[in-house]
């Protein structure tokens, strides 16, 4: 069993700050890659950053030079600093976990809203 869990969203006026993080446990044995996705109201769900274990990030464009995904002092530890936001970044924010051989594991989501 993996558990994916989130932390760290609120509410932020435009041009400010927030730290996302995401802890994986359980049987994360083969931990692949960790990723964030949102999903804004009345949106599909869109890739925002990933990590993978070679090292390699990659980013949607809106994001490139705002957001930075990082590990923390574990592997399956990873955090999403967002930095510069917008009112079109507010969404529920996903922490997804790709395992070797068991597939993908999603948080519960955490909201982060962007006001004027």
């Amino acid at each position: 069993q993996v558990q994916v869990v989130e932390s760290g969203g609120g509410l932020v006026q435009a041009g400010g700050s927030l730290r996302l993080s995401c802890a994986v446990s359980g049987s994360s044995f083969g931990l692949n890659a960790l990723g964030w996705w949102r999903q804004a109201p009345g949106k599909q769900r869109e890739q925002v950053a990933h990590l993978f274990s070679d090292g390699r990030t990659t980013y949607t464009d809106s994001v490139k030079g705002r957001f930075t995904i990082s590990r923390e002092s574990a592997w399956n530890t990873v955090s999403l600093q967002m930095n510069s936001l917008r009112l079109e970044d507010t969404a529920v924010y996903y922490c997804r976990a790709i395992v070797a051989l068991k597939g993908a594991y999603w948080g519960q989501g955490t909201q982060v809203t962007v006001s004027q």
